[in-house]
């Protein structure tokens, strides 16, 4: 792990921001999204969005570091992660795919059902971190 290519998870950090961009695009998933939480055009533009896009960023390069700790820890003795058959995007994608399957979908839907939210909405949100965590897990595995 001391080869940490920075450049990859910084590249992993702002494609969560490409992916919301699409992902909550009204034509998209965006209008059900802003139905679901009772979000209106004016309070939406009532937002700080350069506090809001930069701390997600910030959050979201925490959340890449960690990601390649996971993808770079595993494997077995005589073969770790992080060494070359281990090295692709595809491999690194499914380790995205994973961890938002088994933390993130659980993490979303537990709270979706305390917050009383429907079906739609956590579906909405979960579907967004999977995606978003298998194309950031693909990015900094497959760029080393």
């Amino acid at each position: 792990m001391e080869n940490i290519n920075w450049i990859a998870l910084g590249v992993a950090s702002l494609a969560t921001l490409v992916v919301g961009f699409i992902w909550y695009h009204p034509k998209v998933f965006g209008t059900i999204w802003m139905k679901e939480i009772g979000m209106t055009e004016e309070k939406a533009k009532k937002a700080n969005m350069p506090l809001i896009f930069g701390l997600s960023v910030v959050l979201a390069f925490f959340i890449s570091f960690f990601i390649v700790t996971i993808v770079f820890m595993g494997g077995p003795p005589d073969m770790p992660h992080g060494t070359a058959p281990y090295l692709t995007f595809k491999h690194g994608a499914a380790h995205g795919t994973m961890l938002g399957l088994f933390v993130i979908l659980p993490v979303i839907v537990t709270n979706g059902l305390y917050e009383q939210r429907s079906f739609k909405y956590m579906m909405v949100v979960a579907g967004y971190w999977i995606v978003t965590f298998a194309l950031m897990g693909g990015i900094i595995n497959g760029w080393v």
